[in-house]
């Protein structure tokens, strides 16, 4: 090792600067972000396939404490099924709904439509505990027009149907209490009309009741989907519901995707790749292609939710509709705003650069936001499919914080170096290999 005793403070300089740069800067490679985004990817998939294997596949029961039914049949909403045996030389139907209390003081009921598939014009039981005696009771009440419009109390009054018997019981036997998330059975036993094997029946629970009058209901997704049509005889379902639970799922799917993974992950990648060297302008393919991929998603599970709205009247989401439609206005802008770019010398440069940023930004946040909130509008905020996507995000986000440290230490670094340079501590032909040309920018170039 040669000693240059003349100059002592440039010596240290350079073997300082040297020790700091033995490592190139230019071997460190942001590449991870996509393999990591592509696992997170097949991860999430793999949950929401799994989810819809067993959406379609729930529990359902044909044994009772006191009876032994033919068929059943897991419902869409709220836990519930249903059990039962249909005698076609009297056209008897003998069934068991099985729901959960939400509520000490609350009620659960099961009812038939004779006429159509929704709440008015249902003729129904409910069970809810006796004000006076805190003993389970089930009464009879039927749902016209005023009821859904809160113009009176609910009040019990006989079955225009022809209902031979009913009971409930809760889960458990004598011994067992009404308590939030208690079982209860309501049995009944219904003449239907001679050839007519299809019945609308409705199902529902509340928080309270009021004397004998049941309050309304919650008015989540879930309540107000409770609601189904079976053939008693084959115990078929309507394809209706299924259709709606599929393009549910199919909706859930393309926008976790698009707006919660693939639209972080462009940004992800126009705020670091842009600064490697080597790539040249091939960051700004990757970054567009992976954007407009997004784009393209999600306006397909943009599309679905409207059809599902169409399809489920009475059924509103106000915040999730809300941030959807501004996720995707913003997306469409951000789309517009490749046909509108200006090039590097234009003086309009910066302000579209600007502008590119604020609605990129924003549309980024509003779409993650809203794949959460559509987790809560599908009931799953406690899921193992949201559980995949927070793993996924989270990931993402640690890489992110891994690049944000590694490009602000190679910015310090390099100017230091400059000013060194600048100071003469250093000749201009030490200039340290980086990945970084220029100052520490935004995202989107």
């Amino acid at each position: 090792m040669t000693h240059h005793f003349h100059c002592p403070q440039r010596n240290l300089a350079t073997i300082l600067i040297n020790v700091k740069t033995k490592a190139p800067l230019s071997t460190f490679k942001p590449y991870p972000v996509l393999v990591s985004a592509t696992m997170g990817f097949l991860f999430v998939i793999f949950l929401f396939i799994s989810h819809l294997n067993t959406a379609f596949s729930g529990h359902c029961s044909t044994t009772t404490a006191t009876k032994t039914f033919q068929k059943c049949m897991s419902l869409p909403t709220q836990q519930a099924s249903i059990a039962w045996t249909f005698h076609p030389h009297n056209a008897t139907l003998d069934l068991c709904f099985f729901g959960t209390f939400i509520s000490p003081s609350g009620w659960v009921g099961w009812g038939i439509n004779p006429t159509s598939a929704e709440m008015t014009g249902t003729r129904a039981l409910v069970a809810f505990p006796d004000p006076n005696s805190g003993q389970l009771v089930l009464l009879p009440y039927i749902l016209d027009p005023s009821v859904k419009l809160q113009k009176s109390p609910l009040l019990s009054r006989p079955l225009d149907i022809h209902l031979i018997s009913s009971s409930a019981t809760l889960y458990g036997g004598k011994m067992a209490t009404i308590h939030n998330g208690a079982t209860v059975q309501i049995y009944a036993t219904v003449k239907l009309v001679p050839n007519k094997t299809k019945i609308h029946h409705v199902w529902n629970r509340g928080l309270y009741v009021q004397g004998y009058s049941p309050t309304i209901h919650p008015t989540t997704s879930n309540d107000l989907s409770s609601i189904t049509t079976f053939d008693v005889l084959s115990g078929s379902a309507a394809t209706q519901h299924n259709n709606v639970d599929m393009l549910k799922l199919v909706h859930g799917i393309l926008n976790a995707i698009s707006w919660g993974l693939l639209l972080p992950m462009g940004a992800v990648t126009a705020r670091y790749l842009r600064h490697v060297q080597a790539l040249g302008p091939t960051w700004f393919y990757v970054h567009s292609g992976i954007q407009l991929s997004a784009f393209f998603l999600g306006t397909v599970g943009f599309a679905i939710g409207i059809r599902m709205g169409a399809m489920s009247p009475g059924v509103t989401y106000g915040l999730h509709r809300k941030l959807g439609f501004a996720a995707f206005c913003l997306g469409a802008l951000q789309t517009l705003a490749l046909l509108f770019r200006p090039k590097t010398t234009h003086k309009f440069r910066k302000y579209w650069k600007s502008y590119h940023h604020f609605v990129g930004y924003s549309c980024v946040v509003l779409g993650v936001v809203n794949v959460f909130q559509g987790f809560e509008v599908m009931g799953e905020g406690r899921s193992y499919a949201k559980l995949g996507y927070c793993l996924c995000l989270s990931t993402l986000v640690g890489i992110c914080i891994a690049l944000e440290v590694n490009s602000w230490v190679i910015f310090c670094r390099k100017s230091k170096e400059e000013k060194m340079r600048r100071e003469g501590l250093i000749s201009g032909s030490d200039k340290g290999s980086g990945i970084h040309s220029g100052t520490h920018s935004g995202i989107h170039g």
